[in-house]
């Protein structure tokens, strides 16, 4: 028998994801009681119009305007606006009243998570965001919670389903990114406008929140660093696929030796990389998410599944909820962000990795030695070359160079000189190799 008091639950917004999570409470509350040990009552739904068109479970009366008296008069309160403001003003509300705060905003988290948590310290309160990462996959507890004896060194992660559906749909489909990002449009896995999608945006927030959870420090937005896929054409996929590889869209956070100072740091960054096709991250299909981590001790570890959708999203957000509930019947304050290392963020050019570079040049004799001479001049060791035959009357021909691994700075001065070699008419494309 349930002895525990009910406990007060204020849902702020009541979107895809707000009305799944608002459902799913109502329709399973005996079960969740059992599981808590606890009731829990969904005392109100804030919302900006009480009108607007929303699916019939959710019961228009719990519908209010007025956030902050429901936030006064909760236990939880569960964040699903989106954007900066209101929320962060809404949760710094909530935690300094002593509730529990869970929230699947990213982009808050990714601007004000040090503030948040600091709040949340202050007065004993939890702060849950397992749903600002990989929708349904279970990722920010582990690294929290499972790994937090480890030693994690880096993690690897497809934590946006519109670029990875339009990135697939280019290598299965032959389709060019215009025509794979209308189907996705089509379907409702992109936005009217897919900028922070495509540009890189949503996955550099991921990143960040990722970062600062495995390396115990905190890594602001500003320091991650973001490339899209804009410029990646049916071309480039192809010629990846000829060679072994798939183009994705990677969030990457990794521990590194900053090459100037000889100390730890951290690198977080987003940009388009050709991953193995033997790598477990290639099999990941569609609108799918994955989060591949490597510990010290665990070794590889992979996490997949839906990484967006409301009522997916909605289990990791009843996950956070049923976890603070507990807390309360159990008692005692809540645990604290461990920020403890403070490593500082690295800039990319302390980063080490491969470089695929496509080259146009001149159909000449000497060629390959002027090129070889440049990297040979910058440091740079090549693994691989490959060279495609002249179409027809056409002048140039193509080089695929994959170095070994070196610094991103000497890298990239490599491109840069070979941009200005007579012998190169153009550098097609530059990407970096990862999962080797």
């Amino acid at each position: 028998m349930i002895e525990y008091r009910n406990l007060r639950v204020a849902l702020l917004g009541a979107g895809s994801v707000g009305s799944q999570v608002a459902t799913l409470m109502l329709e399973h509350s005996d079960e969740l009681a059992a599981r808590i040990g606890a009731g829990l009552e969904l005392i109100g739904i804030a919302v900006r119009n009480v009108d607007a068109p929303r699916p019939d479970t959710v019961p228009r009366e719990l519908l209010t305007t007025d956030a902050e008296s429901l936030i006064l008069g909760a236990d939880i309160v569960v964040e699903l606006m989106g954007g900066i403001e209101p929320a962060r003003s809404y949760l710094l509300q909530a935690l300094s009243s002593g509730a529990d705060v869970v929230t699947g905003n990213k982009a808050l988290l990714a601007n004000h998570g040090p503030e948040l948590f600091d709040a949340a310290e202050q007065v004993g309160a939890q702060l849950y965001y397992e749903a600002a990462v990989g929708g349904a996959i279970p990722i920010i507890r582990p690294l929290r919670d499972s790994l937090a004896g480890d030693r994690v060194q880096r993690i690897l992660g497809i934590v946006n389903g519109t670029t990875n559906f339009v990135l697939d749909r280019m290598d299965s489909e032959g389709e060019s990114l215009e025509a794979a990002l209308a189907v996705a449009t089509e379907l409702g896995y992109a936005e009217a406008d897919p900028t922070a999608d495509v540009g890189g945006y949503d996955a550099a927030q991921k990143a960040g929140i990722l970062a600062s959870l495995a390396f115990h420090t905190v890594v602001p937005a500003s320091a991650v660093h973001r490339e899209g896929i804009e410029g990646i054409t049916l071309d480039t996929v192809v010629q990846a696929r000829n060679g072994g590889y798939v183009v994705k869209l990677l969030a990457i956070a990794e521990r590194i030796v900053d090459p100037i100072s000889g100390e730890d740091g951290v690198s977080a960054r987003v940009y388009p990389a050709l991953i193995p096709r033997t790598h477990p991250l290639a099999a990941v299909r569609g609108a799918n998410n994955a989060v591949f981590v490597e510990a010290e001790a665990a070794g590889p570890l992979m996490f997949y599944g839906a990484g967006a959708g409301g009522v997916q999203t909605a289990s990791a957000v009843l996950g956070d909820v049923v976890s603070a509930a507990r807390r309360h019947v159990a008692g005692g304050p809540g645990v604290g962000e461990s920020t403890h290392a403070e490593l500082p963020a690295l800039p990319i050019d302390a980063i080490r990795t491969r470089y695929q570079i496509t080259l146009s040049v001149v159909d000449q004799p000497g060629v390959l030695a002027a090129i070889a001479t440049i990297f040979s001049e910058q440091g740079v060791s090549v693994e691989a070359v490959q060279q495609g035959a002249p179409g027809g009357d056409d002048p140039t021909a193509t080089l695929v160079i994959v170095t070994h691994e070196e610094t991103e700075a000497d890298l990239a001065a490599t491109v840069r000189e070979l941009e200005k070699s007579d012998v190169v008419t153009r550098v097609v494309s530059v990407l970096r190799v990862e999962g080797l």
